[in-house]
């Protein structure tokens, strides 16, 4: 039996209503810009996980797994959190955004999770959701995704053919787990740099200066929730305490928290009994900026 295989059997005993068939929605009718070819990682697109009947609250989440701009943690980075997403009656969506091993570098990642929230807010009315409460939830790499998402938006383009590209690609709030936050060279993850910049522009200035995302916040930028360990070898802990400090100085409603322990990439913390309680922090949060229901 295959990882793949394995990966999907393991997603559905722990989440009950995954899909075996995996059926994931192109976010363009046709080719994506800038696709290179027409294999799954040429194809950004979304897998849907709608709230249960009767317990939809109307809020939506669109989901970005980790990896390093390389691959994608989909089991602990995306089967799992739809799993607790869904439990608390939010609809869910994992994004496959295409990825820097694959060829695809800036801005390719980022035209990919700003369609993704204008398609799920476009399509907000067909999911029960509310288009006013579309959130975008992302993990190391995919949290920089997030935070891409939360301060390099627009409100859309009224003249747009595409009836998608209408639609604002603002989230509605983030959620932010042991990011990568900036392009700086002092505390960036190197090898997201690497693979979102491309290696013939790792070094570019321009672009660096323009996707360190805790220089990009404003005070249109989205309420914001972040996680992060102060073990993290991986990514800086010093990225999550930029962005909220940024955040704070515009006036963001925000929440920050930095455990002690704990490597990077935890996911919700499996059974580790501290870590494990940092999603209940982010459900107080939620439900105080009534993203979800007391």
């Amino acid at each position: 039996m295959n990882r793949r295989l394995m990966l999907i059997i393991a997603a559905v005993l722990f989440c009950g209503n995954v899909s075996m068939s995996e059926d994931w929605r192109p976010l363009w009718p046709g080719a994506a810009p800038g696709a290179k070819g027409e294999a799954d990682h040429d194809v950004p697109a979304l897998l849907a996980f709608p709230a249960p009947q009767g317990k939809a609250n109307g809020c939506g989440v669109v989901v970005c797994p980790g990896g390093g701009y390389g691959g994608l943690a989909m089991d602990h980075e995306g089967y799992q959190i739809v799993e607790w997403l869904n439990k608390r009656g939010i609809s869910a969506w994992i994004l496959r955004y295409r990825l820097g091993s694959k060829g695809y570098h800036h801005p390719i990642q980022k035209g990919d999770v700003l369609r993704a929230i204008r398609t799920v807010r476009h399509n907000a009315d067909a999911n029960s959701v509310d288009p006013k409460r579309i959130g975008v939830w992302g993990f190391s790499a995919g949290g920089h995704l997030a935070s891409t998402a939360a301060t390099h938006f627009d409100a859309g383009d009224a003249n747009a053919a595409d009836p998608v590209d209408k639609v604002s690609s603002r989230p509605d709030f983030a959620i932010l787990c042991y990011p990568v936050i900036t392009m700086d060279e002092a505390f960036t993850h190197k090898g997201s740099r690497r693979n979102l910049l491309g290696p013939d522009r790792y070094d570019n200035a321009d672009l660096v200066e323009l996707l360190s995302n805790e220089k990009r916040v404003t005070p249109q930028t989205p309420p914001t929730f972040i996680f992060h360990t102060t073990e993290d070898q991986a990514v800086p802990v010093r990225n999550a305490t930029a962005f909220y400090l940024a955040l704070q100085q515009h006036g963001i409603n925000c929440e920050l928290h930095i455990y002690q322990k704990g490597r990077h990439g935890v996911g919700l913390g499996g059974n580790d009994p501290i870590l494990s309680t940092w999603p209940a922090r982010m459900e107080d949060w939620l439900k105080i900026n009534d993203f979800l229901s007391n």
